[in-house]
This record gives C-alpha cells, sequence and structure tokens, in this order.
C-alpha cells in the first residue's frame, strides 16, 4: 500500500484470518460492524453504475468512457445529490 502512495489511518475487514495475516503492520479492526457502511457504498455503486456490474447493459470499448462514468457518480454522490 505505501508503494501506491496510499495512506489511511486503519483498515476495516470482516473476522476473515487472512486478513490477519496481510495487514499485520496495521491498525487493523476486524468484525462485520466496521465493514457494513463499505457494504453500503458498493451496493450504492452497483446500483447506480450498471456499466459496472454487467457487460450487456451500457457497456462501452474505451476504458476512458467508464472512468468518466465513475467520475459523474463520484461527483453528485460527494456532493449530496444521490
Amino acid at each position: 500500500m505505501k508503494k501506491l502512495g496510499v495512506s489511511f489511518d486503519e483498515i476495516c475487514t470482516d473476522n476473515w484470518e487472512a486478513f490477519a495475516s496481510v495487514f499485520q503492520e496495521y491498525t487493523h479492526k476486524a468484525g462485520k460492524k466496521y465493514t457494513t457502511d463499505i457494504e453500503g457504498n458498493n451496493t450504492l455503486l452497483r446500483h447506480r453504475i450498471r456499466r459496472a456490474v454487467r457487460k450487456t447493459c451500457c457497456f462501452s470499448k474505451k476504458f476512458e468512457n467508464h472512468i468518466k462514468a465513475f467520475e459523474i457518480v463520484f461527483f453528485y454522490i460527494n456532493f449530496g445529490w444521490i
């Protein structure tokens, strides 16, 4: 994660043993009560961005079009319009 330039304070995962071994050096919180917000965000994205779910619905061959679609949805989510 550090090589990618990603910074964070803590990692929240479900109680799966593989996560505990991978994220040993980080502050790690395990349990479903910490992951419900993340699952809610993933559900919101699946419902709002159909191209992230199925290839047959609104699928474009240009990668830039997919990035722009995600950027538009993130804009609306961040400014409270969704």
